[in-house]
């Protein structure tokens, strides 16, 4: 059996960490209401600019980095939403595998990747493997603000609409945690940019279909074919200068949502991973107690022998 010292002082230290985390479980349970509520709040005026930039590309003849791919330039901007804090589980190490993923396969396409991370956890998981980062973001990854996006969607713009020979990329993948519920939380790989508009040939009546690049798609109110009235749009004082001026509003409130959204991933899986870390932190506590009790039950019944044995040796020597 072990050292009873040694039990105790393992009893010890794992009820330390069990206050520990059920304390951050505690935290978490009550940041994650706000946080899905801001999240769902976002949702509706990204969901509009989303539209007026779709039906844009629907109906409009138009020759804008919007939605025109510059096959002629092979860096991509790929910005990764990780966390500043652990303790929250696969969260941070599932955005990781799935960047590296979408690196590799843009890597086989021959195109030159630029990682831009947000969060303190993806920035030192990088920088530690001495990969080579174009921008980085940390603080308030749980609690991510206007401000924060912002800056973000401004260097990601800048890059974007920056000319190739000026080390302008192409395309604009996001990589984050969609918040499902509070056991769901997926890791998606959003396309941002170019906007497309794909025709569905395949499809049954011939209509049109708007996708933004992450792959939902949305039948077009108007038909292309001529069997159908389009919308007409007039724009002052130019399309350009109408694209101009959504463009980065476009970008910033699509950023805007993802860090949201992964804020309230985040919370929910740190809160789901501290309840898993208490309930064990509790089970190992048991565990060794009841290790402790049956140390201490020997070292008794073997003092009990040893008392025994020497009153029979005693009685022994007498006779």
């Amino acid at each position: 059996m072990g050292s009873q010292l040694a039990f105790k002082s393992r009893i010890a230290s794992t009820g330390s960490l069990e206050k520990i985390f059920n304390a951050q479980e505690m935290i978490a349970s009550s940041h994650i209401a706000k946080a899905r509520k801001v999240a769902l709040d976002a949702k509706p005026y990204t969901d509009a600019i989303f539209d007026a930039v779709q039906a844009l590309a629907a109906h409009t003849h138009i020759k804008h980095p919007i939605v025109q791919k510059r096959e002629d330039n092979p860096r991509v901007a790929v910005l990764a939403l990780t966390s500043d804090r652990g303790m929250a589980g696969a969260f941070t190490s599932s955005i990781i595998r799935e960047t590296e993923a979408l690196l590799s396969n843009l890597d086989g396409q021959g195109k030159k990747p630029e990682l831009f991370v947000y969060g303190r956890r993806g920035v030192t998981y990088y920088k530690y493997r001495n990969r080579e980062i174009a921008n980085t973001w940390e603080g308030d990854s749980d609690q991510p603000g206007v401000e924060i996006a912002e800056r973000i969607s401004d260097e990601l713009m800048k890059a974007y609409m920056a000319p190739a020979d000026e080390g302008g990329v192409s395309e604009l993948y996001v990589v984050f945690t969609e918040f499902v519920n509070m056991v769901v939380q997926k890791v998606r790989v959003l396309r941002m940019l170019p906007v497309e508009l794909i025709a569905a040939s395949d499809s049954p009546d011939d209509e049109s279909v708007l996708s933004d690049e992450h792959g939902d798609a949305q039948k077009a109110e108007g038909r292309e074919d001529g069997k159908g009235a389009s919308p007409l749009y007039s724009f002052e004082p130019s399309v350009d200068e109408v694209l101009d001026a959504i463009l980065p509003k476009y970008i910033q409130s699509r950023i805007h949502e993802c860090l949201l959204t992964s804020a309230a991933s985040e919370t929910a899986s740190r809160q789901n991973a501290m309840h898993t870390a208490t309930d064990n932190a509790r089970n190992l506590i048991d565990d060794l107690t009841r290790q402790l009790n049956q140390s201490r039950q020997a070292s008794i019944t073997q003092e009990l022998t040893e008392i025994i044995g020497s009153a029979d040796a005693l009685n022994t020597e007498e006779e």
